[in-house]
């Protein structure tokens, strides 16, 4: 994946919607050598796949308002996501390894930390300070910060800690760098011979014994990538921020309950940790997506290698504390989210994956991306012809869900042991429950946009402050 992606890659003529359906189903036989020709071939056609989608989604809500059995389909199908949902409901977590053991470090794997950074001169220091006094044995692991052309005095501060501790080393990429954060990832670890490459963001909150807990899940040789779970390092600084620390706890449920039952586990970007084989055969990060986190989790999962979640410690990062900042970045997220539906249809219905995880990657695709994309042609024929949501069984399952992975993902990390902790806990479930509605805006802005406009791809960051720090949940 070694394209840059700072130019627009996806012209209107590259892909006609209807040939794609018909094609590409090839003879067992030669399911491989398609599958790598298909894993690499690149991104193209992303906004007529876009288009040809949203019609799709439109034309089929319209038709379902305008025949008396629509409602019977999407009973039929709530039924069918809703087996998967009781799986997940009814899954015991995996149980966590056994932290390493001082006896067991002298022969532990071997670990390269990253961090991408661009104009991070309020933050960089804490977390190489951080990462550079971990528990883990000086020898079997190293810190690299990749200085992406910053502006500010980023350079300056990690040169400067480099001198100072010698387990630093220190990538300066020219203006022309290209890839963006991929771009900088995939350069150090050109130079890098480490067994597990991890990824922090660089408003990162990192514990000490981090890699005692997080290596142990690479005892199972098919874990290609753990994700640490994260927390929110400001959630009382306002509304934005208590209600992304409430989403955290949703998408630590999430995470647990898919990975329990055989399902897709992800990655997050910050707290990443993939092993270097797997990285290796996927081409490392691609540089043609704007989120190089969801783009390698389904190419791991295609290559058939699993994704583990580690719950405690968790990585802190610092909440949005803007709703324009907030809207920007989960545009960026719903988008990157969607391209890799784009660009790797072809594969997941061929069941690489298997069929427990790519049915898990359908049901969620429906429930995150397909319903909130339904809710404005459902609205609008509620508007002209006084019916009924038709989405409305469908809809009330996944609130219902999400409900309950708020309750059960706070719970695991934050028991309530007092009535003052109940009330605090109820507050703060309204404001999440409140919170999590922006994506009913989000979803449907960002596929339709992505239908009309083309995107050029380019390094998007969150701009990173002192913020107000909290102990981590």
């Amino acid at each position: 994946m070694s394209r840059s992606p700072w130019h627009n890659s996806d012209p209107d003529d590259e892909l006609d919607p209807i040939e794609a359906i018909l094609s590409d189903w090839s003879d067992p036989e030669t399911e491989e050598a398609d599958f790598r020709s298909d894993f690499f071939r690149g991104t193209g056609g992303r906004r007529t796949k876009a288009a040809f989608a949203l019609m799709m989604v439109w034309g089929i809500v319209l038709a379902l308002h305008l025949v008396s059995w629509g409602i019977w389909l999407v009973v039929a199908l709530t039924g069918m996501v809703g087996v998967n949902i009781l799986r997940l409901v009814l899954a015991r977590p995996n149980v966590a390894p056994e932290p390493l053991t001082d006896a067991a470090l002298a022969t532990a794997p071997t670990v390269a930390l990253l961090v991408a950074a661009k104009n991070e001169e309020a933050v960089i220091e804490r977390l190489v300070r951080q990462l550079c006094a971990l528990d883990y044995e000086r020898d079997r692991y190293e810190v690299w910060v990749i200085d992406d052309y910053s502006t500010d005095r980023t350079p300056e501060i990690i040169d400067r800690l480099a001198v100072e501790i010698p387990q630093l080393q220190v990538i300066h990429r020219p203006a022309n760098g290209g890839g963006g954060k991929s771009g900088a990832l995939n350069e150090a670890v050109a130079q890098i011979d480490r067994d597990i490459i991890a990824v922090f963001d660089a408003d990162a909150i990192v514990a000490p014994d981090l890699l005692r807990r997080v290596i142990p899940l690479f005892a199972d040789e098919q874990m290609g990538a753990v994700q640490v779970r994260k927390a929110i390092s400001n959630p009382e600084e306002n509304f934005w921020a208590k209600g992304q620390a409430v989403e955290m706890y949703l998408d630590s449920y999430y995470q647990q309950q898919r990975i329990a039952v055989g399902g897709i586990g992800e990655l997050r970007g910050n707290g990443q940790f993939v092993r270097r084989a797997a990285l290796t055969r996927c081409g490392g990060w691609n540089e043609e997506t704007i989120t190089d986190d969801l783009d390698l989790t389904i190419r791991l999962h295609l290559d058939r290698w699993h994704i583990g979640f580690c719950l405690d410690p968790a990585i802190g990062e610092e909440g949005v504390t803007r709703a324009q900042a907030l809207w920007h970045q989960r545009s960026r997220w719903a988008e990157g989210g969607y391209q890799r539906y784009l660009d790797y249809w072809r594969l997941i219905i061929r069941n690489r994956m298997g069929v427990l995880k790519t049915w898990d990657l359908i049901c969620f695709f429906i429930l995150q991306y397909v319903l909130p994309t339904a809710a404005i042609p459902d609205l609008l024929m509620v508007v002209l012809r006084h019916h009924l949501p038709v989405m409305m069984p469908l809809s009330a399952l996944v609130v219902s869900f999400a409900s309950l992975g708020m309750v059960v993902g706070s719970l695991r990390v934050r028991p309530v042991n007092s009535l003052k902790e109940a009330i605090a806990f109820g507050m703060s479930f309204a404001q999440g429950f409140t919170y999590l509605f922006h994506w009913f805006v989000v979803m449907p802005a960002t596929t339709a946009r992505m239908a009309i406009r083309p995107k050029r791809l380019k390094w998007v960051k969150t701009v990173h402050g002192s913020a107000n720090i909290s102990a981590l949940p």
